[in-house]
């Protein structure tokens, strides 16, 4: 689904073992598992159900494992999505993703730097991470989540969405912390020391 080889030199950049993940056997194994996502909602569940991780995945989560899903990856959470009408997510969180409407001044995809609005900064992802830092986005969609209380952080583009969330051990962040240089290098240094 695109950014893996850029997300997996970031955790080996602070000297952690990272590997790729094909099939449900090595999901099981694992201490952190991080779901990084370029591309389609559609397309994305389409090839976890063909590599058979799909069950597997799901329950990983729902035994509230340490995950990160990034931009889409974080998106297949949700129960559903406007960009493909039909297919469901995993629906570990309740809530659906969304297609930006804006007004004509603001182009869709959201493609830049943009602020990080903390809604709760003792978020641990946010640690030594200032509230307003900014963060590289690349998207076409937001996530809504129906519990409020999960977004950590919101971002303004236009409207306001929700840009980092997290269940429990569960966090799902909409920008792209490989493209976001130190600010971003510390968002996964964060998690991997969880």
């Amino acid at each position: 689904m695109g950014n893996i080889h850029s997300v997996k030199k970031a955790v080996e950049f602070f000297g952690f073992k990272a590997r790729i993940i094909n099939n449900p056997k090595e999901l099981k194994s694992i201490d952190k598992l991080i779901l990084p996502g370029v591309g389609g909602f559609s397309y994305a569940l389409k090839n976890i159900k063909k590599l058979n991780l799909y069950s597997t995945l799901r329950d990983y989560l729902l035994k509230d494992r340490l995950f990160l899903g990034i931009c889409l990856g974080m998106q297949i959470l949700f129960e559903r999505s406007q960009e493909a009408e039909g297919e469901k997510g995993l629906g570990i969180i309740k809530g659906e993703v969304l297609r930006f409407n804006l007004k004509s001044s603001f182009k869709i995809p959201h493609i830049g730097w943009n602020r990080l609005n903390f809604k709760n900064p003792k978020c641990i992802l946010f640690k030594n991470i200032p509230d307003g830092a900014y963060v590289y986005f690349c998207h076409s969609f937001y996530p809504l989540p129906e519990d409020d209380k999960i977004v950590c952080a919101t971002t303004d583009y236009s409207i306001r969405f929700s840009s980092v969330i997290q269940k429990g051990n569960i966090f799902g962040i909409q920008f792209h912390p490989e493209k976001s240089q130190k600010i971003g290098l510390k968002i996964i240094e964060n998690f991997l020391k969880l």
